[in-house]
This record gives structure tokens, sequence and C-alpha cells, in this order.
């Protein structure tokens, strides 16, 4: 499996794996809602199970991306400070859908 973070998205991204309360802990992203030709996606922080696979970017954050999901391979996280703040997750090979 693939996965790019922006620069924008590592900045926030390491800012909260260096929490207390995140130590030892990875950057999972997940879907939320599967829409059969898209997905809603989600961050969150914890530790790989069993059916999960950790996929290294270039930004020295490893990421937690459940095994089986073909939408999970290829996502871009991204982070906007416009037009509102947060995280964006998009899959480019699967056609760039996502919601807020």
């Amino acid at each position: 499996m693939k996965a790019k973070i922006t620069r924008n998205a590592a900045k926030v991204l390491k800012r909260e794996l260096a929490l207390p309360e995140n130590e030892g802990k990875y950057v999972r992203v997940l879907i939320t809602l599967d829409h059969g030709d898209h997905v809603h996606y989600g961050i969150d922080f914890d530790t790989p199970k069993e059916n999960d696979e950790v996929v290294s970017t270039d930004k020295e954050i490893d990421l937690i991306l459940e095994t089986g999901k073909p939408m999970l391979d290829g996502i871009k996280v991204d982070y906007l400070y416009f037009p509102k703040e947060g995280f964006v997750i998009t899959n480019p090979a699967q056609g760039n859908h996502f919601h807020d």
C-alpha cells in the first residue's frame, strides 16, 4: 500500500504524535463511511492490529492502513487552513472524492 502526507499535514501530525497521550502510537487513516464509489476518511492515533499494514511516508511518519481496503491504497493526507481548518484526505487513484 502507498500513502502520501503533505508538509502541512506532517507538521500538525508530528505535533499531535509528540503529545504524552499519543506516545508509542501511529497515525491511523480509516474509512468512516463507505458509499461504494466513494468513502469518508478519518484520522486516529492507534497501534497496529492484526489486519493492518504500517506504511512509511517520506515525511518520517508511519501510517496504519487496514489491509483489504482498496480505497486506502494511494491516499493523500493534507491539512488546509482555508476555507476551513482541518485534515483533508483524498485518494487520487480513486477519483479524489472526499467530504468534510
